[in-house]
């Protein structure tokens, strides 16, 4: 009976609170969603992540410029793919870390109930979802400028974004989460620049002088790029090419899990 000698409307418990954090699996998908259209709600981020590629991949497709194997436009998308997944995840995924962490929002939201491990995992599903609408995106333009898929192997072009995607990652979190935001900044925006022109992105490592083709080989960009011009031309990448992705990945993730800072 309630104080007033009437029965209670709701039964005992009902508005009990039960504090604690939500499933997991809901959480991780807000924080992808959260990420993910942060990523393409910012205007520079689109115009790094697909404006620029987009313009790239129309241009060199349409204007000789640069020496390119035939089918051109075939070869234009390896590189133009190669550099969305630098743009995406070094270049942007570096600068937004950096600024992240400036603003203090890793350490606001390291002090919820969100796991630390689901913020990262959150933040790379974010950065996933953007690559994929990268390749969406991209793919549909090349089939209208006439690029057919049969031509080379799409699943080599899969496994070698995927691992473009976790090398350069890997290097932008590094990079976003040990140095100040505006020196991230700079750095990040010299860096692609560099490997751009002189990466083996844009020009094929073959049409490099010697010793920075040596020294590209050994770059994730110049063995994301050279890999996915294989695959899409028919061919296969080179162990050598995994490898070195694999290797960057390994290496940048283990410094990077020792040295990147919450502020």
């Amino acid at each position: 009976m309630s104080t007033d000698g009437h029965a209670p409307r709701f039964a005992p418990g009902t508005f009990t609170p039960a504090p604690g954090r939500g499933p997991l699996g809901r959480m991780l998908a807000t924080q992808v969603g959260l990420e993910t259209r942060l990523a393409l709600r910012q205007g520079e981020q689109v115009l790094l992540t697909l404006i620029i590629p987009l313009a790239l991949l129309v241009g060199l497709a349409l204007l000789r410029v640069v020496p390119l194997p035939e089918p051109r436009v075939t070869s234009v998308l390896g590189s133009v793919l190669a550099l969305a997944v630098i743009s995406t995840a070094f270049t942007s995924q570096a600068i937004s870390l950096g600024f992240d962490r400036r603003y203090g929002v890793l350490r606001r939201l390291a002090a919820t109930a969100v796991p630390r491990w689901l913020i990262v995992v959150g933040r790379l599903g974010g950065m996933a979802a953007v690559v994929l609408v990268q390749l969406v995106v991209l793919g549909a333009v090349a089939l209208a400028l006439g690029w057919r898929p049969g031509t080379g192997s799409l699943g080599w072009v899969l496994l070698l974004v995927v691992l473009g995607t976790a090398a350069f990652g890997a290097v932008g979190v590094l990079l976003g989460g040990t140095l100040r935001a505006e020196l991230v900044l700079a750095v990040a925006n010299i860096v692609w620049f560099v490997l751009l022109f002189a990466g083996g992105v844009l020009l094929p490592v073959a049409a490099l002088p010697g010793p920075l083709a040596a020294v590209v080989t050994l770059l994730p960009s110049g063995a994301l790029a050279e890999g996915l011009r294989a695959a899409l031309l028919g061919g296969t990448p080179t162990l050598g090419q995994v490898l070195v992705l694999l290797v960057w990945t390994l290496v940048a993730g283990l410094v990077a899990s020792r040295t990147v800072r919450w502020s």
